[in-house]
This record gives structure tokens, C-alpha cells and sequence, in this order.
């Protein structure tokens, strides 16, 4: 077995470049002169502002919706709990294009739909449709964090905090919240992230207004790859920014929890 390091050094270099060459090369074959093009045109920017504005306004449903369904699957049993967190992890596994349709069929049309239409609340083709596609294929995220942060918190608080006179709303807002910051942190920034990223719930439900990743394929089928690239490519830059530091702020948790 004198080359099963080699054999796998290799295998790990083969894996890596599917990720590197892609982005580099796209980076690298991006002229100057047309990422400064894609910078100074409006509808580039303002997609990509609407991009991340749509995915933190998702985002900050999540925290004030999935926290509590977080913290009633770390912290209690019940009968179909099991099946309760499969259904939480189904907008993973399900095609986007195809949640996209479903939101469609439920938020902007039929009986739900037309209720909500005569309410004011329109989600075809509007900001808020956005965010409720970004908020559907990006929620797990936020909730297996939240709920792997309570989890790791020992049981034995609650029950000493109760026993010390505190009602279950106290250690909930006073003790669990507080202990469970760094993983809401990074929950709520990998489900921003994924947010951004989404196109296929999207497009079906809100195509105009344009964020980055539709108008990246709408230039693309228009006017081909060299209008895409560069707007590509200031997404991407965003992107690699804001994972580093959901990178740096998952590395501030580890170290101080050690």
C-alpha cells in the first residue's frame, strides 16, 4: 500500500479542480474592462442589491418562524417528531423549479392565493414572492443549525434553571437564546447565503423583478456568455465574501466553546 497516500493526494487534487477551475477560470477569462462595465450598470447593481435585500428579508422570517420550530424539535418529544424533521429537510431534496410551481399553484393562485390577492399581499412578480421562494428552499438550513446548537446544550441547564424558580419562557429568551447565538448566526447566514443563490423557485414565481442569478440566464440566452460572465462573476465575488466570514464566525464559536 506504499502508494495509497499518493493514490489519494491525487484523488483529493482531481475533486478540488471541479471546484477551482470553473470559478478561476471564469475569473480569469473576466476582462477588466467588462467587470468595471457590469459595475457601472444599474440594472446589475440593483439586481444584485434586490439579491441579497430579498434573502435577508427571507432570513429574517426564518429566525422569527423557525427558532421556536428549532427549539420544540431540540428540546421536546412527541409522537411524528421523526416525521416532522423529514418534512423540515424536504425543500433540500426537492427540485427548485418544481417548489417553485408549488408555491405558484398555492401563494398566487387558487383559494389561498386569491384570499391573499384581495388582502394586498401579491407574491407574482413582486419582492415579496422573492423572499418566499429564497425563505422555502433556504429554511432548513437556519432550522438544523438552531436546532444542533440547542442540542449541544446540556438538558441540565433547563431542568436547574426551572428547579431555581424560572418559567420555561425565561430559560427559553434568558438562557437557551443567549447559549445558542453562534449557531443562529450561522444558520441565519448559510440560509442568506443559499438565498442568494436560488434561481429555480424563483424564476417560476417572481421572474421580473430581476435578481442576480435571473438576470445572469436572462443576459445569458439574450446575449450570450460574455454578457453573463461579468455579472456571474460580481455574484460569485459576493458570494466567496460571504462565506468567509460564515467561515470566521463559525471558527469564533469553535474556539470559544473550547
Amino acid at each position: 500500500m506504499k502508494f495509497f497516500i499518493p493514490v489519494m493526494v491525487l484523488m483529493a487534487l482531481v475533486s478540488l479542480s471541479l471546484i477551482v477551475l470553473p470559478l478561476g477560470g471564469m475569473m480569469v477569462s473576466t476582462g477588466v474592462t467588462e467587470l468595471m462595465d457590469a459595475i457601472a450598470d444599474s440594472e446589475v447593481l440593483s439586481s444584485i442589491l434586490l439579491t441579497f435585500e430579498a434573502a435577508l428579508y427571507a432570513t429574517i422570517g426564518a429566525v422569527l418562524l423557525g427558532t421556536p420550530l428549532a427549539y420544540m424539535l431540540a428540546r421536546f418529544d412527541f409522537p411524528g417528531k421523526k416525521l416532522l424533521e423529514a418534512v423540515v429537510d424536504i425543500p433540500i431534496i426537492v427540485p427548485h423549479t418544481a417548489a417553485g410551481i408549488a408555491l405558484l399553484s398555492v401563494f398566487a393562485s387558487g383559494p389561498i392565493g386569491n384570499v391573499l390577492n384581495r388582502s394586498g399581499l401579491d407574491f407574482l412578480g413582486t419582492k415579496a414572492g422573492i423572499s418566499l421562494a429564497m425563505a422555502f428552499v433556504s429554511i432548513p438550513f437556519y432550522i438544523d443549525s438552531v436546532k444542533d446548537g440547542l442540542l449541544s446544550i446540556d438538558m441540565r441547564i433547563d431542568h436547574v434553571a426551572r428547579s431555581l424558580g424560572a418559567r420555561r419562557s425565561q430559560v427559553f429568551f434568558h438562557v437557551l437564546l443567549p447559549m445558542s447565538t453562534r449557531s443562529m448566526a450561522t444558520g441565519a447566514l448559510l440560509m442568506w447565503g443559499r438565498g442568494i443563490s436560488e434561481f429555480g423557485a424563483v424564476v417560476i414565481l417572481a421572474y421580473h423583478p430581476m435578481i442576480a442569478p435571473v438576470l445572469i440566464y436572462d443576459r445569458f440566452t439574450s446575449y450570450g456568455l460574455s454578457s453573463s460572465r461579468p455579472v456571474a462573476v460580481l455574484l460569485i465575488v459576493a458570494c466567496i465574501l460571504l462565506f468567509l466570514v460564515i467561515k470566521i464566525i463559525s471558527r469564533l464559536g469553535v474556539s470559544r466553546r473550547a
